[in-house]
């Protein structure tokens, strides 16, 4: 099996090429948000779990999130491996990833990671907000601080899996297919 996260702040493009990646590679494509919101309406015990924190205004704990990934990894065998979207956020969430894989023998193959400017990231975020209706989006506040979680919580991550050997980064300002090549490239 074959472990890629797909990295990058939002606006990055990362939806659009988790579904050509996926394709081309025979990758299952894990959205964590996507796990969580089927987790629940299957009412498994982790769905039902992280329905209860979720309805009670608390984040889910990594250790259900993992949980839903680990068991998302065991019951899809018939894919070449994974591409994580989402996840990990933390350093604390990829240490837990790489206890998980290697207690499979296994570990993360490769970090993509879309780079582009924060001014890219307004533009973008804010063109999908008028294309798609998302009130949640159109507001430059709340885009402001989706950057600066993205910059404080998640980018510490560079530098993780710098050190481990695996990250890669994609220019994520050139064209779709240009994006996808390069991602290509990468993975081989």
């Amino acid at each position: 099996m074959k472990y890629y996260i797909l990295f990058g702040p939002p606006g990055a493009g990362k939806g659009t090429q988790a579904k050509f990646i996926a394709e081309k590679y025979n990758l299952l494509h894990i959205s964590t948000g996507d796990l969580l919101r089927k987790e629940m309406a299957a009412g498994t015990p982790l769905g039902l779990q992280a329905k209860q924190l979720i309805e009670g205004g608390n984040l889910v704990p990594d250790e259900v999130v993992v949980g839903m990934i680990r068991s998302t990894f065991a019951n899809n065998t018939e894919v070449a491996g994974f591409l994580l979207d989402g996840f990990p956020r933390t350093i604390a969430q990829a240490q837990m990833l790489d206890k998980m894989l290697a207690d499979q023998d296994s570990k993360v193959d490769k970090v993509l990671s879309l780079t582009i400017k924060d001014e890219t990231i307004f533009e973008r975020i804010a063109k999908r907000a008028q294309i798609e209706g998302r009130k949640d989006d159109a507001d430059p506040a709340t885009i402001q601080n989706r950057i600066d979680t993205y910059h404080a919580k998640t980018e510490p991550l560079i530098d993780y899996y710098k050190n481990a050997g695996n990250y890669c980064e994609i220019p994520g300002e050139q064209t779709i297919e240009e994006v996808f090549r390069s991602i290509c490239k990468e993975i081989g």
